[in-house]
């Protein structure tokens, strides 16, 4: 296990293969490295890949009191300089999405390339009620209550439908393993992501910059992704069919074709 400290606060990350290209991953809010170990090995045959957990996340340290994402973002960039990593490609989902989206407007000058899955400029009314329903549940500390308020809007009701097994399991392993610190971090996180709002920032985004959005998507709609591509100038939009929030579990082959297949061509133009 590696572990980083920035401001005598610990954080824990993994280095993945040795390629030339290094691919830069922050997880959505109930996520962790763990949450990639399916697809690693894909991701491995193209790139360096680097994992990392937020603080109040997986095996990072658990904070105390409240935050701004402005601490994640601060993370990252010590998490890149720490490891001597030249022009990465900076992929975010969800939450890290908007840890990554302002991550490149301050610190623009670390990446090549940004992929942002999932995702929003800023939280609205609607989403804000989802979090606060989210922190409700967290503060039971029930994980079956926990899953049954915060998960089922996360999928679409196809995959739902289709793979109820496996949600059923994954209830029971949120009863299982999940402790009064891992939800009072959650609630920190869900807290952080209050403010976010970078509306008047992005378009300040100049590179390359892949963004995939999903139809059935109802905690961040098309529409988030739809205003992301208008605002900024180097963008590309990926809409990934039958879809809900987490498409890279639903749709892991559409999803990573998407990240692969930009990270590859990126701002390469074809005459015809």
């Amino acid at each position: 296990m590696a572990f980083l400290e920035v401001n005598g606060k610990k954080a824990y990350y993994e280095v993945h293969g040795d390629h030339e290209s290094t691919l830069v991953i922050l997880n959505g809010i109930m996520m962790s490295c763990s949450s990639w170990q399916p697809f690693v090995s894909l991701l491995c045959q193209h790139f360096k890949v680097v994992l990392l957990d937020f603080y109040d996340q997986g095996k990072s340290e658990y904070l105390v009191e409240n935050y701004t994402q402005e601490l994640q973002i601060e993370l990252v960039k010590e998490t890149i300089m720490a490891l001597d990593l030249q022009q990465v490609t900076l992929m975010g989902i969800s939450y890290g999405g908007e840890v990554a989206m302002k991550f490149a407007v301050k610190y623009q000058n670390l990446i090549e390339k940004l992929i942002l899955a999932n995702t929003t400029a800023y939280t609205n009314q609607q989403l804000r009620a989802i979090g606060d329903a989210w922190v409700y549940a967290a503060k039971t500390h029930d994980g079956k209550q926990f899953f049954k308020n915060t998960i089922p809007p996360i999928y679409s009701m196809d995959f739902y439908e289709k793979n109820i097994d496996w949600l059923n399991a994954r209830e029971e392993m949120f009863a299982r393993l999940f402790d009064a610190r891992w939800y009072d971090g959650f609630i920190r996180l869900v807290i952080s992501a209050e403010a976010h709002d970078a509306r008047g920032d992005v378009n300040q985004i100049k590179v390359p910059t892949l963004l995939i959005g999903a139809d059935e998507d109802i905690i961040t709609p098309l529409s988030c992704q739809i205003e992301l591509n208008e605002a900024i100038e180097n963008s590309r939009f990926v809409v990934i069919k039958n879809c809900g929030h987490a498409s890279m579990y639903e749709k892991p082959i559409e999803f990573f074709s998407a990240v692969i297949g930009f990270a590859a061509i990126g701002e390469q133009s074809f005459k015809i």
